[in-house]
């Protein structure tokens, strides 16, 4: 089961970095949820997560991911992963495009049932991505 359940995470950060939007619901189930809302800013809804990383692949091209390493137990998967990209797009909760590049770490949780990723969690240096792209750090409302 823990290796089927990798095999999918792989599956969706290879279909996100090759910006297979179409290919996404093979990954995610279509109620999926996404506890990750700082940067996206998406709905707090089941299934938003698809806009979410729309989103993303607007702001972001290219916008890679590899895995550096899966841990997983269960139906839960752990992946670490390097990200990497150009802020040349539009996106409502980032700043105008910079055009500047950014490679980060991150950890992402994945909930997988019935071979598709039903939850996701996830945290990443995002003061260093910041610092990158030469963002002012947001201030609370």
């Amino acid at each position: 089961m823990v290796d089927d359940c990798k095999r999918v995470i792989v599956g969706f950060f290879e279909a996100v970095s090759d910006r297979r939007l179409g290919d996404l619901p093979q990954f995610m189930a279509h109620d999926v949820v996404d506890h990750n809302k700082i940067i996206h800013g998406e709905v707090d809804e089941p299934g938003a997560a698809f806009e979410g990383l729309r989103q993303q692949l607007a702001a972001f091209d290219p916008l890679t991911i590899r895995v550096d390493e899966l841990i997983g137990e269960g139906d839960r998967v752990v992946a670490r992963v390097t990200q990497r990209g150009v802020h040349g797009g539009a996106h409502p909760r980032m700043p105008e495009p910079t055009g500047r590049s950014f490679e980060n770490e991150a950890i992402w949780i994945f909930t997988v049932a019935a071979g598709k990723i039903t939850e996701i969690r996830a945290v990443s240096d995002r003061l260093g991505l910041f610092f990158q792209l030469g963002w002012q750090w947001p201030q609370a409302d």
